[in-house]
């Protein structure tokens, strides 16, 4: 521990201006500094760098760590410098106050594990967003070197905190440098082929039962709602290749008295349309060759515009038929009233309403990640995804295997850059809970709809193929899928 002390006190040494300085804080250059996910800063934007840490075991005392974090929750929330500024403390009497803190908060940084040195670093950058700009290249550079010790604790292809953990490094990096919107651009731009986005896709779908919860809940409630209709339209709202009506099409063949017209709007966004390699006449074909080998009289209707830009128009509806509504994790994509006085999200719900359907299907993460602060948004982003990388972990693969890294790049980290390191119209993962769901679906109008025991049932028994660490909770009319203690996914029904 003596050795860490003194790294820690060589680090803080550059924390503090030096008596020829005024308010200008000089910064060592790091070397080679590693960005996981493409996120070196543009030309043009000033980096706050400083030595890079040597790597230190945390501590097995939980006593001590406890106390730790109780002195860092106080040096970084205490009423001497806290985020309440209101111009009475001159530059002169904070800054040096300023600089003694962050002095503390790097000093203890090396007996903490990666999930408190996380929170830590988070809460700095937190705080670098609020405080006067005198103070925050003070902030800027703790925050870096807190970074730099993160950095020799986290990997890829390391456990599944060791690899959350990466990318949560790069997201707050891009916080910091208010380049977050750049790299989710930069992702985008930088995505792989087609066939190989699918690829990735396909495999978090095969190992984690998330997709396949969601598809197999809302077919068995629509197929229930459905029964004895003679004409049925679906919209689904994240159409993606379609193979979820795959089952429902071979399902309603089978009908005693003759199978059903079946049609089905798909709306269609860029990442879908990408990760299919086309558009939306791929799905169409797919779902109408299938319809006709079982007979079933079939017309597809795509809908070419994102979720939050559809209008009645859009939905090609025709009298007569029993209309069914999917919302597969699609909603917490729409904006609401707080990010845009449009709120599409409560729109879209009220036109959906407007059309009377005999069922709506809801399926979304159970996380509370929109309208938080940025500090309870980080910590449920580290609880949630710290849970999906040890799903993925049960799985079985190896840590090096370059299509699991690969897959959870694309599929899950650029999601957790956007919770943490974009703000306003450009934070597209803006997820709620499923209580906050039930509200805001009352307010438009809607009522819940019970499930049926077959529908629970028939999800136990699609568990019963993972980990034994799943589990199956129904509260308040909706069911979820659990990772040991923690709720993930909730699907309910509505009209």
């Amino acid at each position: 521990m003596q050795k860490a002390s003194k790294e820690a006190s060589s680090i803080n040494s550059h924390l503090v201006p030096s008596k020829n300085q005024d308010t200008e804080l000089s910064f060592q250059a790091c070397a080679e500094p590693f960005y996981t996910l493409e996120s070196t800063p543009m030309t043009g934007y000033a980096v706050f760098s400083s030595p890079t840490a040597v790597s230190v075991s945390s501590t097995n005392d939980e006593s001590n760590l406890a106390h730790s974090l109780w002195l860092l929750s106080n040096e970084l929330l205490g009423p001497e410098c806290g985020s309440d500024y209101n111009g009475s403390l001159t530059d002169e009497s904070v800054q040096p106050y300023c600089s003694t803190r962050y002095h503390r908060i790097v000093e203890m940084a090396p007996d903490m594990d990666l999930k408190h040195l996380l929170i830590a670093c988070a809460e700095v950058v937190s705080e670098a967003d609020i405080i006067p700009f005198s103070e925050r290249r003070i902030a800027a550079s703790a925050a870096e070197t807190l970074m730099d010790i993160i950095q020799e604790r986290v990997s890829v292809s390391g456990d599944p905190l060791q690899r959350l953990g990466a990318y949560i490094l790069e997201a707050l990096r891009a916080r910091l440098l208010s380049s977050g919107s750049l790299i989710c651009k930069k992702l985008k731009c930088d995505e792989p082929s087609g066939p190989d986005l699918m690829s990735h896709m396909q495999l978090i779908a095969q190992i984690c039962p998330f997709y396949k919860f969601a598809y197999m809940a809302a077919g068995a409630v629509i197929g229930e709602a459905m029964e004895n209709e003679k004409r049925i339209h679906i919209i689904d709202f994240q159409i993606a290749q379609g193979s979820q009506w795959l089952s429902f099409i071979q399902a309603v063949s089978r009908q005693p008295d003759g199978p059903p017209y079946v049609r089905i709007t798909g709306v269609d966004d860029s990442e879908s349309a990408h990760a299919r390699g086309g558009g939306l006449e791929v799905v169409g074909q797919r779902l109408s060759q299938l319809a006709l080998s079982c007979g079933v009289p079939f017309e597809f209707h795509g809908a070419g515009t994102s979720g939050s830009d559809v209008k009645l128009e859009n939905l090609n509806m025709q009298h007569g038929e029993a209309l069914a509504v999917n919302f597969p994790y699609v909603l917490h994509h729409i904006p609401d009233e707080s990010v845009s006085t449009s709120n599409h999200r409560d729109r879209l719900l009220r036109l959906v309403k407007s059309l009377s359907p005999k069922v709506m299907t809801l399926v979304e993460q159970e996380s509370n990640t929109n309208t938080a602060t940025f500090s309870k948004r980080f910590r449920e982003t580290l609880e949630y995804y710290a849970a999906m990388f040890e799903c993925i972990d049960a799985a079985g693969l190896a840590r090096d295997e370059m299509q699991r890294i690969n897959a959870e790049e694309h599929c899950v980290a650029k999601d957790v850059v956007s919770i943490i390191a974009c703000e306003g119209n450009e934070r597209m993962e803006r997820h709620e809970v499923f209580g906050k769901w039930r509200s805001r679906l009352r307010m438009a109008g809607f009522s819940q709809i019970g499930l049926s025991p077959s529908v629970t049932s028939g999800v136990r028994n699609m568990l019963k193929e993972y980990s034994p660490n799943y589990a199956l909770a129904e509260a308040d009319g909706a069911v979820c899928i659990r990772w040991k203690n923690k709720a993930l996914v909730s699907f309910s029904a509505w009209r």
